[in-house]
């Protein structure tokens, strides 16, 4: 099955929570949802479903229109952040209602209900109430449920936010193994651009209702087409310095100065935003073409097994991403160094006009 949505938009109260989306999602693909809080994401998915109608714009499955077709009339399944399971019902029949609703019969229910909870590994579990359960295995329960009706589009509404570290990393296995089986759609949302790294397929990035890029999730990653969509997808956000290219070299805030190297040098003379990730500045030097910058730290943010550095001068202020714990005193100076070959380039509207060549920019 494919799903298409044909200049989509959705108005509530003459607020514009969906603007102008265009999206296909090809069948038996996992794509992700990613935004911050707001950007559209549940509002896209309960426009996929059929419960809620778009103010304009077609939804086409398999080239049918099915824009005022109820949820009840198409095969959907969707999974939510909180766990929703029927208190009163086991887990396998929780997982079963479904089934039951749509009266299928009692020896396919079987069947279905123990292959997947085997599949999600609950099958020991059938017997048990929500209330004995842990809560990744409620969630496991309440994807059981979504996945049994073997639907042609699954939506999972940020399903993981609730779990534990641990949890997560198994679920995010889990889940890319269990769709390759599947010809199915699935959408997945979520507010972090590391879980639609992990979890792989194409990514639609969406700010404000708007759908900035859509792909290859390592393609959007790595090659943005703007600042916007750079920020949306880089955790913590990618550092953006302003920079003038005047003849050999680029100027960062009109004292640091750097010369235009190879991968740099097809840049007309002007004003642009320069970007470089969080992980990519180190604390000691890796490359010929590092420019060395003198700051003080700003705060140590300790998060696992990672450091977020924050460090600034008088001029700007960075983010370092560094793996492991490391001890700093605010006000601490330090030399971080920057590579100029791993700088991207977006003009002055934001669009992007030069990705670094290691990636096959131009």
């Amino acid at each position: 099955m494919s799903l298409k949505l044909d200049s989509i938009d959705h108005v509530v109260n003459g607020n514009a929570h969906i603007e102008g989306i265009d999206l296909e999602l090809a069948p038996g693909s996992f794509n992700v949802l990613l935004g911050r809080t707001l950007a559209g994401k549940t509002t896209l998915m309960r426009l996929m479903a059929g419960l809620d109608r778009p103010t304009r714009g077609r939804i086409l499955m398999n080239g049918e229109d099915v824009t005022g077709v109820s949820v009840r009339r198409r095969n959907v399944s969707m999974v939510y952040q909180q766990f929703i399971n029927y208190p009163t019902l086991t887990v396998f029949d929780n997982i079963a209602s479904p089934l039951r609703l749509a009266r299928v019969a009692k020896a396919e229910i079987t069947r279905r209900v123990h292959e997947v909870a085997e599949m999600l590994h609950i099958d020991h579990l059938l017997s048990r109430y929500p209330q004995e359960l842990s809560g990744g295995q409620q969630q496991r329960t309440a994807m059981g449920r979504a996945l049994v009706k073997e639907a042609d589009l699954i939506l999972f509404d940020e399903p993981l936010v609730n779990l534990d570290y641990k949890l997560r990393e198994e679920f995010r296995q889990e889940l890319r193994e269990l769709f390759k089986a599947r010809n199915c759609i699935a959408v997945y949302a979520t507010t972090e651009p590391n879980e639609a790294l992990a979890l792989g397929g194409k990514t639609a990035v969406l700010h404000e209702g708007r759908l900035l890029q859509y792909g290859r999730t390592e393609d959007v990653y790595h090659r943005p087409r703007d600042l916007l969509t750079a920020e949306m997808f880089s955790e913590p956000p990618i550092n953006v310095v302003p920079g003038l290219v005047s003849g050999r070299e680029v100027t960062f805030d009109r004292s640091m100065h750097f010369p235009l190297n190879e991968d740099l040098g097809s840049l007309a003379p002007g004003q642009y935003h320069f970007g470089v990730r969080p992980s990519h500045i180190g604390l000691t030097p890796q490359a010929d073409d590092d420019l060395e910058l003198e700051v003080r730290v700003e705060l140590a943010e300790i998060s696992g097994s990672e450091t977020f550095l924050h460090v600034g001068n008088e001029l700007f202020s960075l983010v370092l991403h560094l793996a492991g714990v490391h001890e700093f005193r605010v006000d601490q100076p330090l030399k971080v160094y920057l590579p100029t070959h791993r700088v991207y380039a977006f003009d002055r509207d934001g669009a992007v006009v030069h990705i670094p060549s290691h990636l096959g920019g131009k």
